[in-house]
């Protein structure tokens, strides 16, 4: 398996879609086999996911993520873990774990790994007009 982290000074990137370098971890039985890294296109949505897809990432762990990448992303069959925040190393060693939904690496403001269900994210504490 073939997973992907932005990286900026060893934690993950806090928002992919401008992220300009990528960890790619290949994984066998929830082992590093190998680990190397690759500079990311321009910001350009179409390229980014074109590269990982052509880099055979089968997930994507990262920060914040635009929804257009992310469903451009998922149409190229890359499950994303997004809202993630650490050091790159501790979150590898989660997400090979199963731990990742921990709060300890869910993003300043996020409510940990649920799916976005409204848009802007977490809904918990605001309050709905009804006009």
């Amino acid at each position: 398996m073939k997973a992907a982290v932005p990286v900026w000074q060893g934690r993950v990137s806090p928002v992919f879609d401008v992220a300009g370098q990528l960890l790619l971890v290949e994984l066998a039985e929830g082992v590093e086999v190998c680990r190397r890294e690759y500079r990311l296109p321009d910001a350009d949505p179409q390229q980014r996911a074109a590269q990982l897809a052509e880099l055979q990432v089968e997930t994507l762990i990262c920060g914040a993520i635009s929804q257009p990448l992310e469903a451009l992303l998922a149409e190229n069959g890359i499950r994303v873990h997004g809202r993630v925040c650490g050091n790159v190393d501790d979150v590898l060693k989660a997400f090979v774990a199963g731990t990742l939904g921990e709060s300890q690496y869910a993003m300043p403001g996020c409510c940990g790994q649920q799916r976005r269900r409204f848009r802007g994210g977490c809904q918990r504490g605001r309050r709905r007009s009804n006009g």
